[in-house]
């Protein structure tokens, strides 16, 4: 029970990734605040919305009295280049980057001796796929995000993210080709995230900061090539 009685803050803890991690840390005793834009028994608000964020701090706050883990996960609007609006795109940073960024600078000054910020990014911070922009574009702001953090709180707080690949959080079985694309020879679940969360958040990472690890069962590592082992890209250029 190395977090009990910690103050844990997860956003976009209501499904998912971020739910898993909340559970997570429950079990190990935190006390742990969610915000989600769902319905549900958590601090129901928009993360693009200032005035929101204010708001669930001063939740926090009151209820806990300081921050010792903050678990930026919120998931950004996943749109591309043609469909993607100006608005939306704005949005996307929002949620993805300035809601981390705001989130931090709310909490600055009650930050636990010992605290962490955990920021999860995506694989798409050095991979893409046409159509991704709004999404990919704010994954990698927050990475980039936490290593400037990391260098500000140097000495008070540990900063560090986690680039997860393809995350199942369905409960889906992979073969064939979608396992043996990964080195690992499976598809990733949510709690290969959670547990580098919680390891990141305990003192056993006391000396990592400023890092980013990426956890997508090796896919980044496999190069690809065209007519390669049987594989073709299927591209209108190539036709």
């Amino acid at each position: 029970m190395e977090f009990s009685d910690k103050a844990v803050v997860v956003t976009g803890g209501a499904q998912g990734i971020g739910k898993c991690i909340a559970e997570c840390f429950r079990r190990e005793g935190a006390i742990v605040h969610v915000i989600d834009k769902q319905d549900g028994p958590w601090f129901v608000g928009d993360l693009a919305d200032k005035a929101t964020l204010e708001r669930f701090a001063v939740d926090v706050i009151a209820k806990s009295g300081k921050v010792d883990v903050l678990v930026n996960n919120a998931m950004p609007l996943f749109k591309g280049i043609d469909e993607c609006t100006y608005e939306e795109f704005a949005y996307a940073q929002a949620v993805g980057v300035v809601a981390p960024f705001y989130l931090a600078k709310l909490f600055k000054e009650h930050f636990a001796e010992g605290a962490s910020i955990i920021d999860i990014s995506s694989s798409r911070d050095r991979m893409s796929q046409p159509q991704s922009e709004s999404y990919t574009a704010a994954k990698g702001g927050i990475s980039a995000l936490t290593h400037a953090l990391a260098a500000s709180f140097a000495g008070r707080v540990r900063v560090n993210s986690i680039s997860p690949g393809w995350i199942d959080t369905t409960g889906r079985t992979y073969d064939g080709s979608d396992a043996a694309q990964h080195f690992a020879g499976r598809v990733g679940n949510p709690m290969d995230i959670a547990n580098m969360v919680l390891y990141l958040a305990s003192g056993k990472a006391g000396f990592i900061t400023g890092e980013n690890i990426c956890i997508d069962g090796g896919m980044t590592r496999s190069m690809i090539y065209h007519n390669d082992f049987g594989w073709r890209l299927e591209s209108p250029s190539l036709a």
